[in-house]
Order: C-alpha cells, then structure tokens, then sequence
C-alpha cells in the first residue's frame, strides 16, 4: 500500500521536542539572577561599611564595587565590562560554558570578587566596635587666656556699664549748657553736693530757654520725656547724681507736668524758670545761711575746729564767726586724691584764720588738740547715718573715742529715706588711676637679671591679683554724731526721717 501524507488521515503529525533554551551567560560566567543577586549583596556590603565608619585602612566603596588593584567598577556597568577594562590579558573571552546546575553552586564571584582575584585573601574586615573615628586635630597653640577683670567682684554693682562720655561720644540731642557741665562733673571741676545741684538747675535753666514744642503735641507732654530725660540721662552717665541733684530733679518735674496744655509756650517757659529760682533761693541760699547762723553759735572762743575735705556750708560758718569776732583756730584734714582740703585751707588762710593743714594719716595726733568737729554731708540717711567723703568714718570714729562732739552741717534738701548700714550698696567708685601717683616707683620686677622689665604701680591692670578700688563715699554711724544742724535747726541723728518727710513731701 503506497503511503499516504499524515493529512490524509486527519492526524497530525507530532513535531519532535525541542531542548529548553539554556538560560544565557555572560562572559564573566554569570546568569541574569546571579548577577541580581551579586548587585544585592553589593548594596548590603556598601550599607554595613558606611554604619560601621570603616577607617582608612579599608578601600572605600563608593558607588561601585572595588576591583582587585583598588580601583572602584560602577554599578551600571556590568562585571564582565569591568573585567576587560581592568585586566584585558588575564580574562579570557570566551570561557566554556556550564551546566545550569553547576551555575547555581557557590562562586568567587558571588560574593563581590572577581575570578582573577578568587585566589587571594578577603580583605580584613573591622567590626562594628573597631571603628576608628576620624583624629581630632590639635591646636596649633593654646587660645589666649581671657583677659582679667580688675573690678572688685564685692562692688560690681556700682561699676558703671559705659566710661565717662567724652566729646566724640556725646549724643547729638544735648544741650550744649548740660554737655559743658558733664564734662566738669567728670573732671571735678565742680565738686561738691550743693554747688552740683545748683549747677545742674541752672543749666536746665538755659536749656529751657532754648526749647521748641514741636508741632502737635503740648510742652508738658513732650518736655519731659524727650528733652529733659535725655539731659539728665548724660549727666548720670558724667558721674551719679547725688539725693539733693535727685530732688531738684523731681521738683523741675512736677513743675513741667502741672503746666495747663493750654498754656502758651513761653509762658509756661518762664514759669519754669521762676519756679527753679524759687528752688534754688529757698532750699539753698536761704538755707546755707540759716544753717551757718546756727552753727557760728557752737564754735566757742579760743575753740580748735577740725573739719575734713571741704564743705561749702562748713567754709560759711568758719568765715561767718570769723567775722563775728571769734578767736579759734582750724585744722584742716584732708586726703588723696581730690585734696579737697587744701582749696579750704587756702581760702581760710586768705581770711586771716589760722589754719593747720594735716593729711588724714595723722588724724590720731590732730585730734588730741580737736574741741570741736564739723562735717558737711552728701546726704543723711532714714536711719540717722551720714553719707560724706570718704574718711568721714575714721574722723567721727576718732572723735568719738577723743570724746570730741560732732555736729553735721546738712541742707534738708540732702535727707532721702534710704537706709543704709555700710558704704558697699549705696556708694560711688571713681576711675582707680585717679589714685595712681605720678611718679610711682618700682613695686614688682619679672626676673632677676639685667634687661627684665620693671614693673610698676601704673602697670597694675598687667599684675595678675592685683585691683584698686576708688571709693568716693563712706558711712558714718548715727551714734558717733552729737547733732545735725538744717534750716529747721539742730536735732538728733533719729529725727531726720521726720524733717524729710516735711521738707520733701511736695518734691
């Protein structure tokens, strides 16, 4: 039977079984998945070495893999490209291939190395614990020290913010009357509490004269705040203000704020200036010259006055009994670094009163011929204690234990109700090269051979340890003080809080 096609009989014809594809493997001997498999491994190696800060020691790893001469392959690029680029001559471009299988058994390869380099050692590899932080550099040299400070810690308080305001860093806004008379604070041309506050009123005087309301507002509302607090905001800065300079300072104020807005510009301008000669007559004039005929009546004939510094209101009576007819005579201590002293000792000796000028070290022996003392003050204290030069305590101390009277010439002008026990709250602290001597000599030497630097009292802010503290004030005890003598007439050192509470309760 002739044979017929496999259509004829409706049956197919079966095909034959072709292998299964192998899967494809590149010239570096890895498939697909293992190349999958390798990058992964990769990107977990990368992550270990970054949290564990792998030191200089180990090849960093980038974003690639390192090769076997530290070079570092891309992950893009495929392994077998890297291979041909690194060592061209010692990979073969075609390897045989293998069973599928045997593709799956563990390689060099599979952990991140290539097979040229199967044969070498891993590199070492640190632990999580042995990583090497990176090495703190050293200094070059060691930071300068900070610079010392030479204000006493106990007085801290007193110490200004600022310096004393100069030419070139007086505010624009002050009138020239103030700027002139700051600058004589500062240099103690004028000195003292009284000749201070008259001063001082008188320059508000004139810069009132030069004042201008501004346009929509009133005096008594702008004056204040913007001329006058700026005025005396300078001054501070100069030197503190003393309680008769706070006073009269209180008393322009009320006087400015009672002023109708109504009221024209220039009236209320010479109101003003009515009012401060008013102050200045009746709580200073009149007063000094209250006090004084008070005070003549304690110096006795052939009576020996010591008086310390110089007081205005003191210099007035010694002149004013003087003239009375008095015989006695003056001994006149006085002290660095404002010798006070001397100006009053001059003035006296002018005057025909026989004077004694002595330095406060010899207090001790001055005192032995002392019948009476007379002090002025910077102001009395609620608590009876006096507030003056400083020396005033060691004089009253002194006094008290000679059983000498002391009697205190004081304007109730001078009285605040503070309270005070000692001389660190409510004080003044002057620059400490005002106690520095011209001619200082030699106090310390760095080294002992020729040539090293000598050191003196000038260079104390260069002496490591070493402060001066300027105090302008001390406090007197009420109990070495016999009597205190104001325009109301002579009373006890208790009865000040109540004359200030009249004499000051309008201010």
């Amino acid at each position: 039977m002739a044979d017929t096609p496999n259509g004829a009989n409706g049956n197919v014809p079966e095909k034959k079984a072709e292998p299964a594809p192998a899967k494809s493997v590149g010239d570096d001997g890895l498939t697909p998945a293992e190349k999958k498999k390798r990058a992964k491994e990769e990107k977990q190696a990368r992550r270990a070495a970054e949290k564990a800060g792998a030191g200089t020691s180990t090849a960093p790893v980038t974003n690639g893999v390192e090769a076997s001469n530290g070079a570092v392959q891309p992950v893009g690029e495929s392994s077998s490209q890297a291979a041909q680029q690194q060592q061209p001559a010692q990979v073969p471009r075609a390897q045989p291939r293998r069973p599928v299988e045997q593709a799956a058994a563990p390689t060099s390869t599979q952990h991140g190395r290539n097979p040229s380099t199967a044969t070498q050692p891993p590199p070492p590899r640190r632990r999580n614990s042995q990583s090497v932080l990176p090495a703190v550099p050293k200094p070059a040299s060691k930071p300068p020290k900070p610079k010392e400070s030479k204000d006493v810690p106990l007085f801290s308080h007193l110490y200004a913010a600022q310096p004393r305001p100069t030419l070139l860093t007086t505010p624009k806004d002050i009138h020239p009357a103030i700027q002139a008379l700051g600058f004589q604070y500062s240099t103690y041309a004028i000195c003292g509490s009284t000749a201070r506050t008259a001063a001082m009123l008188l320059a508000f005087k004139a810069a009132i004269a030069d004042y201008t309301t501004p346009t929509g507002t009133s005096l008594a509302r702008h004056m204040t705040t913007h001329f006058l607090s700026p005025q005396i905001e300078f001054l501070k800065a100069c030197r503190p203000i003393s309680e008769s300079m706070g006073n009269g300072i209180r008393f322009l104020k009320k006087a400015v704020v009672e002023i109708d807005p109504s009221v024209d510009e220039g009236e209320a301008k010479a109101y003003l200036r009515d009012s401060i000669d008013m102050f200045l007559r009746e709580r200073i004039v009149v007063t000094d010259r209250a006090i004084a005929t008070a005070a003549v009546k304690q110096i006795k004939q052939n009576a020996v006055v010591l008086t310390y510094a110089k007081s205005s209101l003191v210099e007035k009576t010694l002149v004013e009994a003087h003239e009375a007819g008095t015989q006695f005579k003056v001994i006149c201590v006085d002290s660095r670094p404002l010798y006070e002293g001397r100006n009053l000792a001059r003035t006296l000796g002018r005057r025909g009163i026989e004077v004694e000028y002595t330095p406060l070290s010899g207090i001790a022996h001055a005192m032995k011929d002392a019948t009476l003392v007379l002090l002025g003050a910077r102001s009395m204290l609620s608590n009876g204690r006096l507030v003056s030069r400083v020396g005033t305590a060691s004089i009253a101390l002194h006094a008290s234990h000679a059983d000498v009277p002391v009697i205190v010439l004081c304007e109730s002008v001078k009285f605040t109700g503070k309270v005070a026990l000692d001389s660190v709250v409510l004080n003044e602290i002057a620059p400490p090269e005002e106690l520095l001597l011209p001619d200082t000599t030699p106090t310390t030497t760095e080294g002992e051979g020729e040539g090293e630097k000598v050191k003196t009292l000038a260079d104390w802010r260069d002496i490591p340890g070493l402060q001066i503290l300027n105090l302008m004030y001390d406090v007197t005890p009420a109990e070495y003080i016999r009597m205190v003598i104001c325009e109301y007439g002579s009373l006890p050192p208790s009865s000040v809080p109540v004359v200030h509470r009249l004499a000051n309760e309008g201010v």
